[in-house]
């Protein structure tokens, strides 16, 4: 009698999830072309972006004339460089970026540009922006990668360490960091204001569109086409760029959506990066030919031109390790404000760091009012004398902003010798095409509330429409 076939065991999802971390942690060797590609693109992009800050008005105005910062949780130590050390500190970083895109000092100069952008980035919450924080994450994982092994000055100095050839877990972490803004974009973008065509509608009728344009860029058409359309791109265009047969289709598609935004929104470098930066989609040797075109002009005793015995990458298993919580915390982070009760759009617990990019619209109108309780005095808070004007109009949508300056202005009048002071936050506005309501309960003091609490009790929930 043959014996029973034993039933196929069903496979978990942790089991698969281990599979998928095992192919995307791959030790398979793959061409260093691509990473080579996404190593100098980003060096001249971020020393692209340091000459901007230097060249415009933006050190002095984020980083010297400011009295207060806002400062990130656990971060209140961060500070800027006295006098104009500021100006020095960026230049540092845009040689730091060349250095990167010349592969030169290659470890060294990676690090250092991740700690000193980081830097940048924890001053002021006033400055966030996804695209600052996209450039820490990647900086920070170049920072581990074998990016200087190939096409770089390192491997001129040091032949032992080039290599034509990478392990592809380098390629795809590189990949899936890049998808993240992408992915989580299109994730954002599942909410009912955005279903219902705003804040997209509002600001096609804004926007300036030149003669025949101007009736199908504010129609109703425009404006559900807009939005599914941005929605579709951010949430597809990962999966066709992965799939070979729609690669070159999807990354013209990327092109466009990318200076549609340098058009209608002009967010600096964001749109030129992305446009760069995601040809890591492309398969691994497709740079192949365009460094064999430069190889013919190098000498051919050059060790770019020639191959050698390339030292060994780095098998550690603390470092996938490491490489799957990297992965595990970008895929939890954004997610977030799913646990925290309210409106994300509108309480803005949960925005940052979640890539919700240009989803919202919000006009508000914000003052202080201060009650002095031993006599009775009261007076409106004049935040022009403690506060820029980017810093007011970036602080008053943000109820943990507007928190910590109420903080801020309590030590201030204690200094001063007003022990006593109640300060009081009348904040109103609406949220895309809503009508007013009050963001803050304007009867809390909230000089007696935590500086960082999970529920805000004291922000006013959204009303519906």
């Amino acid at each position: 009698m043959d014996q029973a076939e034993e039933p196929e065991k069903k496979e978990s999802l942790l089991d698969r999830l281990v599979i998928a971390f095992d192919r995307l942690l791959s030790e398979r060797l793959v061409s260093a072309s691509s990473v080579v590609v996404f190593r100098m693109c980003f060096g001249l992009i971020m020393a692209w972006e340091c000459k901007r800050f230097l060249t415009k008005d933006w050190i002095e105005r984020y980083y010297q004339q400011p009295e207060f910062f806002f400062t990130y949780y656990g971060f209140d130590w961060v500070r800027p460089l006295p006098g104009d050390w500021m100006f020095v500190h960026f230049w540092v970083l845009g040689g730091l970026a060349i250095l990167i895109f010349l592969g030169l000092f290659y470890r060294v100069a990676a690090w250092l540009f991740f700690f000193g952008f980081t830097y940048v980035f924890l001053l002021d919450k006033t400055n966030y922006l996804n695209h600052f924080y996209l450039i820490s994450l990647v900086s920070f994982l170049m920072a581990i990668l074998p990016l200087n092994r190939y096409f770089s000055l390192d491997a001129l100095i040091w032949p032992r360490l080039k290599s034509e050839v990478v392990p592809l877990w380098t390629v795809n972490i590189l990949r899936f960091i890049i998808g993240v803004p992408y992915f989580f974009g299109g994730i954002a973008k599942i909410n009912p204001d955005w279903l219902r065509g705003e804040p997209m509608r509002s600001w096609m009728q804004d926007a300036s569109f030149p003669g025949f344009f101007a009736g199908i860029g504010t129609s109703e058409f425009m404006a559900y086409f807009m939005s599914y359309g941005g929605l579709l791109f951010d949430l597809l265009i990962v999966p066709f760029l992965i799939w070979r047969k729609t690669r070159i289709f999807a990354y013209m598609i990327a092109v466009c959506f990318h200076l549609t935004n340098v058009y209608l929104f002009h967010i600096g470098i964001f749109p030129w990066m992305m446009i760069a930066v995601t040809t890591i989609f492309f398969a691994p040797e497709w740079a192949n030919s365009l460094f064999t075109k430069v190889k013919k002009i190098i000498p051919k005793k050059s060790v770019l031109a020639t191959a050698s015995s390339p030292k060994p990458f780095l098998k550690s298993k603390r470092l996938h390790g490491f490489l799957v919580l990297f992965i595990i915390l970008n895929i939890l982070i954004p997610l977030r404000h799913w646990a925290i009760p309210g409106t994300v759009h509108w309480n803005e617990q949960g925005h940052r760091f979640s890539w919700h990019m240009k989803l919202r619209s919000k006009a508000i109108k914000l003052e202080f009012l201060a009650v002095d309780r031993d006599t009775g005095k009261k007076w409106t808070i004049d935040q022009t004398a403690y506060l820029t004007k980017r810093q007011r109009k970036k602080m008053k949508p943000k109820p943990d902003m507007i928190i910590q300056f109420v903080h801020y202005m309590d030590k201030v009048y204690k200094k001063e010798g007003k022990d006593n002071v109640a300060i009081y936050a009348n904040v109103y506005g609406r949220l895309n095409d809503r009508k007013n309501q009050r963001l803050v309960n304007q009867n809390i003091d909230l000089t007696k509330r935590e500086l960082h609490e999970i529920h805000r009790t004291w922000v006013v929930p959204l009303y519906s429409r």
